[in-house]
């Protein structure tokens, strides 16, 4: 993995993903006690960021491979990403999502045209098999949700956006939080910071519970989740850090940061109210790192990214109940 394959994903990705904004509030940098700037990839196409590692991964592949198709498995995000990105190359999408997905992202994919297998990852059923069986007995090619180079890149090109916008707010040392599931948007950004702004540095944020990357960090080989399913930051649940993701991040980041559950729901409250965003809850663990714990954080400034915004009706509605 290289600032290369970035700025090369970044390239195929132009006029098809949108340079998401960077947003302020007066009323958030009270609360953090510090300068919060948020990159808002909920407004990304298919409401996340994983629009950008979904095109990057499909954009790749030869005419030849992509015609017969492709397999991916997610708890909703990559799904819709890889989804609409097999529709606009007029190729099949087979994707593999937990029964308990949010209802909202299980009908988004197949909205966008994606075939949806379900499995049951309480009972230990593995999906990284049933996806390899399907991908043998198909032809079709799997696109991993975060260990995966050209998925790496096309999430690193976000960085990039970052580190531009970063750039023309005057800002040059910041700590920038990432939502952190298996790494790959945190290692995308990571190692496009390190190639254009070096002085931003990056943290995994996580759900408490799920912290195995922050704990990966302290131990330096990679710690495993004593669970997988049932946490409200569903888009973020994964079993460890990534093989290809990890180095990366113990390299390049700095300590992970941890927010509860009720503290991401409360900056999904206050996303909505101060900067007119909606936000999943696994979506907002980084911005309640930046807001309920800045003072883990040495900068002055804190960039923060919304990852994703496709959160079940009922858990907003009980998001802006904290209010």
């Amino acid at each position: 993995m290289n600032i290369d394959m970035i700025t090369a994903a970044a390239a195929r990705l132009k006029g098809h993903a949108r340079l998401t904004p960077m947003l302020s509030s007066p009323a958030l940098d009270k609360i953090a006690g510090k300068r919060v700037l948020v990159k808002a990839e909920c407004l990304q196409h298919t409401g996340s960021f994983k629009f950008r590692g979904g095109w990057s991964a499909v954009s790749a592949l030869d005419d030849t491979t992509r015609k017969n198709g492709v397999i991916a498995f997610s708890s909703g995000n990559h799904a819709q990403g890889v989804a609409a990105a097999a529709r606009a190359f007029g190729v099949p999408a087979v994707i593999i999502m937990p029964a308990d997905a949010p209802i909202l992202k299980i009908e988004g994919t197949r909205d966008l045209g994606g075939e949806v297998v379900l499995y049951d990852r309480a009972s230990g059923e593995n999906r990284e098999q049933i996806g390899a069986d399907l991908a043998m007995q198909r032809g079709l090619t799997l696109i991993k949700p975060f260990d995966e180079p050209q998925v790496i890149a096309g999430q690193g090109t976000c960085g990039l956006e970052i580190a531009q916008q970063a750039a023309d707010a005057g800002v040059s040392n910041a700590d920038v939080l990432v939502c952190c599931g298996g790494g790959g948007l945190t290692a995308g950004i990571a190692l496009a910071l390190e190639a254009k702004a070096p002085r931003l540095c990056v943290h995994p944020a996580e759900p408490e519970g799920y912290d195995d990357v922050a704990r990966s960090l302290i131990s330096g080989q990679r710690e495993r989740n004593a669970v997988e399913a049932g946490g409200l930051c569903d888009a973020i649940l994964t079993p460890s850090p990534g093989e290809i993701t990890f180095p990366i991040l113990a390299r390049l980041c700095g300590p992970g940061i941890v927010a509860s559950e009720d503290e991401a729901l409360r900056a999904m409250a206050l996303a909505f109210r101060h900067l007119k965003v909606v936000a999943e809850p696994g979506g907002a663990i980084a911005l309640a790192c930046a807001l309920f714990h800045s003072d883990k954080i040495e900068s002055d400034t804190i960039i923060a990214t919304i990852s994703g915004g496709n959160v079940d009706p009922k858990v907003f509605e009980a998001a802006l109940k904290t209010l």
